[in-house]
């Protein structure tokens, strides 16, 4: 008992005074927030008996803050990460009790985005969603603005002008650094891209990205007309096979948005590793295991954990900046992963 922290052990190490945690304790008098937080997180680190009276008040003193959050593929590895990510990120921010409302959508139709997006945003303070480019979400994200409730596109802009911020990747910039992959040390050739669909705002920056790229940087190969694989498997393994036994000078495919399991597939079954170069995005256990085969040459990943923090600390902002109408692209760095770094 005679080693038990005390209250001036815990002010100590909150670099505030014995008086101020006795008012932390007994709540006789206001304590500012965020003098609150640092003597319950002294508390913690000192292990005093009574820091839950501590946590009771620093709960009792900050606001509810609920997200909205709409992702596509309930079942895909990635889009699991993301809700898991995005809970953490809430988890750690000790200003505010934060609460996280998911919806998955079941199709890629504008009318379903709009849908959810207006329902889970009459329910939170802000929302963030992965969703289609189209006029019918504008509407509503403007109706959510003139409530105070701000839209966050994630990874694929859609609103543009109307949506609060896009959070994600430069897209055009992906789209460069994967042509500039495959190229690398590789023969004059053909060359292929898959986006999921033309309403998939990101995956058309990409191919931007990939096919300005390739004029510039290998005039001597083309780029086959673009394929759309509406993000699935089968799709992408069925024209990836085709491609392989039409084209005999392919030398490499970027996987632009979903559907990489197919082509990492049908690679796995027709060709020796490293003689069709495929650049995809997302790091998953398909992803990883097509690198450490030498089916896949790098794979363009979304830094999560900074997009989450992002969104978190973004939606808080805008709370403290009622009525602005100030819209911003918020660009991630991106993770790149080569077979050597795994």
């Amino acid at each position: 008992m005679a080693n038990r922290p005390t209250i001036r052990d815990v002010a100590r190490e909150a670099g505030v005074s014995p008086a101020t945690v006795d008012r932390a304790l007994n709540g006789r008098s206001k304590v500012r927030d965020e003098t609150l937080r640092k003597i319950a997180e002294a508390a913690r680190r000192v292990g005093y008996h009574a820091r839950g009276l501590i946590d009771q008040r620093l709960v009792a003193s900050v606001p509810d803050h609920k997200i909205g959050l709409i992702l596509i593929k309930e079942k895909q590895p990635f889009y699991r990460a993301f809700q898991a990510t995005m809970e953490q990120a809430l988890e750690e921010r000790t200003d505010v009790r934060g609460r996280l409302v998911v919806r998955y959508a079941q199709s890629q139709s504008p009318e379903e985005f709009a849908s959810l997006l207006a329902e889970v945003g009459a329910r939170v303070d802000a929302v963030g969603a992965v969703a289609v480019n189209h006029q019918s979400l504008d509407k509503v994200v403007q109706d959510l603005a003139q409530n105070g409730v701000p839209t966050f596109s994630l990874l694929n802009d859609f609103a543009q002008g109307i949506r609060r911020n896009y959070i994600g990747l430069n897209n055009i910039k992906v789209g460069r650094q994967a042509a500039w992959m495959l190229t690398r040390g590789a023969a004059p050739g053909s060359y292929a891209i898959f986006v999921g669909g033309n309403r998939w705002h990101g995956h058309d920056l990409r191919e931007v990205g990939f096919r300005a790229y390739m004029r510039e940087g290998a005039p001597a190969s083309s780029v086959k007309e673009t394929l759309v694989n509406l993000e699935t498997r089968q799709l992408t393994y069925e024209a990836t096979l085709n491609l392989l036994e039409r084209q005999q000078d392919l030398r490499g495919i970027y996987v632009a948005g979903g559907g990489m399991e197919g082509a990492i597939a049908a690679l796995r079954e027709t060709r020796p590793p490293g003689t069709v170069g495929l650049v995809v995005n997302e790091l998953t256990a398909d992803s990883r295991a097509g690198l450490l085969e030498g089916y896949v040459q790098m794979v363009i990943a979304t830094p999560l954990e900074a997009l989450c923090r992002e969104l978190v600390a973004l939606s808080l902002r805008s709370r403290s900046e009622a009525g602005s109408t100030a819209v911003e692209q918020k660009f991630l760095t991106p993770e790149i992963i080569l077979p050597e770094l795994l």
